[in-house]
Formats: C-alpha cells, sequence, structure tokens
C-alpha cells in the first residue's frame, strides 16, 4: 500500500527516470515529463521506440541512464512494468512510481510483489500531479476526491 512517505521520498530524489514517455508530443506522458522538467528535476526519457524527447536523449532502459538515476516513474502498459522492475533492480533503482489515473496504468501485480521483495520503495497507482505544489484546479479535486472515497494514502 503506498504511503505519503513513499510518495514524498519519490518526489523529494532529483534525477528521474521517466519510463514510457510517448512519441506523441499531445499524450499525457509528455505533458507530465515536461511537468517535471519545468519544476527543476532531472529526467530522463526511456522509450526503446525513441531518439529524444523534448530535445534531451532518450535512453532505451533504465540502466543505460548516465549518470544513473533515483528513481523511475513507470507510465509504461502493465505487461512492460514487469520488465521495467526487473531492470530498475539490476540498475541498483530503490524507488518505483507505477502511475495510475483511471484504469490500471502501470500498475501490475506481479511487479508491485517484485517491488516489495526486493526491497524496492513503491508508489503504487498514484498521479505525481496530484501531489505538486501548485498544481491546477483538476489535480487538486482530484486528490480531494480520492480523499473523500478513503483512497489518498496516508
Amino acid at each position: 500500500m503506498t504511503t505519503i512517505q513513499s510518495v514524498r521520498d519519490f518526489l523529494g530524489l532529483r534525477r528521474l527516470a521517466v519510463v514510457g514517455v510517448s512519441r506523441n508530443p499531445r499524450d499525457f506522458t509528455r505533458s507530465l515529463f515536461r511537468e517535471l522538467r519545468q519544476r527543476g528535476y532531472d529526467v530522463v526519457p526511456v522509450n526503446p521506440n525513441l531518439q529524444e524527447v523534448d530535445g534531451l536523449p532518450c535512453v532505451s532502459n533504465v540502466q543505460e541512464a548516465s549518470p544513473p538515476v533515483e528513481g523511475a516513474l513507470l507510465l509504461t502498459h502493465p505487461s512492460a512494468t514487469n520488465l521495467v522492475v526487473h531492470d530498475c533492480a539490476e540498475a541498483g533503482i530503490h524507488h518505483v512510481w507505477m502511475y495510475r489515473a483511471a484504469g490500471e496504468g502501470a500498475v501490475s501485480a506481479a511487479a508491485s510483489e517484485f517491488c516489495r521483495s526486493n526491497g524496492i520503495d513503491l508508489v503504487e497507482g498514484e498521479c505525481p500531479f496530484m501531489f505538486f505544489q501548485g498544481t491546477s484546479f483538476i489535480h487538486r479535486a482530484h486528490g480531494f476526491c480520492r480523499k473523500i472515497l478513503g483512497r489518498f494514502p496516508n
């Protein structure tokens, strides 16, 4: 279960891999990628099908990030998430965030269990926008609704 401390710990990191950034500049994954950059994060786009994202070189997997990243935000399909968390463990990444706003997002039960079994601090199934200081109204409303429903991390 995700705790607010896990969220704070992840957002306290400065160098992050953003895994699964879309080639479509209008895709939500790109909006989140740009928001992280605007907030001062040193982000590394990870997508084996891209050479660059918004002018930054893209790597094929988290192990290729140089210098290494401190955490990985997964914007992948759950079937890819299983492979990516193994890559994270191999790369020595101890903080993983499996994004979800609606539907299953990047969350995979097998990948979540792998993280827990291998000492990887996991934020499972949350949207980072809800936790950013000064985020837009829609994201604050999303967080508020989750609090009312008892689904916001404690």
